[in-house]
C-alpha cells in the first residue's frame, strides 16, 4: 500500500468553495462532448451489467449515475466531501464515500472495473499518480479493467487562448505549465498535472499494469465548439463526434484533445 499523504487543501477548497462540479459536464460544449465520447467509450471497455465498477475521484457522481442507470452496482469514492454526499443524495442507487486514490480502503480484487477519471489530473507528483494506479489494479480482479483519464498537456495552452487570455503578462506562467505539466493555480483553475499522451503510458506500466489503449476523449474540434457555443442538436457537433470517433487512437491527434482515456486490464 502507498504511504498516505494529506490531501491537497486548496483542491479540497477549490471544489468545495469555488467550482461547481455537478454541472460541469453539462455547461459548455466542451464537457457535452466530453460526457458522450466517455460514455461511448466506457460502454465498449467496461464488462455486462451487473458488473461492480468503483469510481475513483467521482466527484458528485455524474458517471456513476449513469452507470448505475445501466444496471451496474457502482462504489464511489472521493476526496471531497461534499463530492460523496451529492452523490449518495443525487443517485440512490450509488454507494459512496471519502478516501485517497493513494490509499483506497478496499479489498484487493474487489471490483469488476475501477474508473479513475479525475485522480491523476490532481496528482502533480508522478510516484503518486502511480501509486493510484497500483491501488486501481490491486481492487480490480484479473482480467478486470482500468481506465483512467488524464487532461491533455496542450488543453491549457488551446483553451485559454481561445478564451483570448494569453498576453504579455500571462504568457510566461501558461509556457511553464507547458513545459512542466504542473499547473500554476493562478491561471484559473486548481492544483493539476497535464499529461503527455507517452506520460500516461509510463505510468500504466510503471503501476505493473500493461501497456494502455489510448484514447483522445474529445477529438480536435472541441476548441471550436466552444469558441461558436455549439449545442448538442446542431451539426457541427455531431460532426465534432464523428471526428474524434474517427481520429480517437491516431497518435499524431491524440494531444488535441482536452483529455485522454487510457485503458488497460488487471
Amino acid at each position: 500500500m502507498p504511504e498516505h499523504r494529506p490531501a491537497e487543501p486548496d483542491i479540497l477548497r477549490y471544489y468545495t468553495d469555488v467550482f461547481a462540479e455537478a454541472d460541469r459536464l453539462h455547461r459548455t460544449p466542451q464537457g457535452r462532448l466530453e460526457f458522450a465520447r466517455t460514455k461511448e467509450l466506457l460502454a465498449r471497455v467496461l464488462p455486462d451489467a451487473p458488473a461492480t465498477v468503483l469510481d475513483i475521484g467521482g466527484g458528485p457522481g455524474v458517471y456513476a449515475g449513469w452507470l448505475a442507470a445501466a444496471g451496474y452496482r457502482v462504489h464511489l469514492l472521493d476526496l471531497v466531501p461534499s463530492h460523496a454526499t451529492a452523490a449518495r443524495r443525487d443517485h440512490p442507487a450509488v454507494s459512496a464515500g471519502v478516501a485517497d486514490a493513494r490509499r483506497l480502503p478496499l479489498a484487493a480484487g474487489c471490483a469488476d472495473a475501477t474508473l479513475l477519471l479525475g485522480p491523476l489530473y490532481h496528482l502533480t507528483d508522478g510516484a503518486d499518480r502511480v501509486a493510484a494506479l497500483r491501488e486501481a489494479a490491486r481492487v480490480t480482479r484479473p482480467g478486470g479493467p482500468v481506465a483512467a483519464a488524464a487532461i491533455s498537456r496542450s488543453a491549457p495552452v488551446i483553451d485559454l487562448t481561445r478564451q483570448g487570455r494569453i498576453d504579455a503578462r500571462t504568457r510566461p506562467a501558461v509556457l511553464a505549465v507547458y513545459a512542466s505539466g504542473v499547473n500554476d493555480p493562478e491561471t484559473g483553475f486548481t492544483t493539476a498535472y497535464f499529461h503527455q499522451p507517452e506520460q500516461l503510458v509510463a505510468e500504466f506500466t510503471a503501476a505493473g499494469l500493461p501497456a494502455p489503449r489510448l484514447y483522445g476523449i474529445e477529438g480536435p474540434l472541441w476548441p471550436l465548439l466552444d469558441a461558436l457555443g455549439v449545442q448538442p442538436t446542431e451539426r457541427l457537433f455531431t460532426d465534432a463526434l464523428d471526428c474524434a470517433r474517427v481520429v480517437e487512437s491516431d497518435p499524431s491527434v491524440l494531444g488535441s484533445s482536452g483529455h485522454l482515456l487510457a485503458v488497460a486490464v488487471a
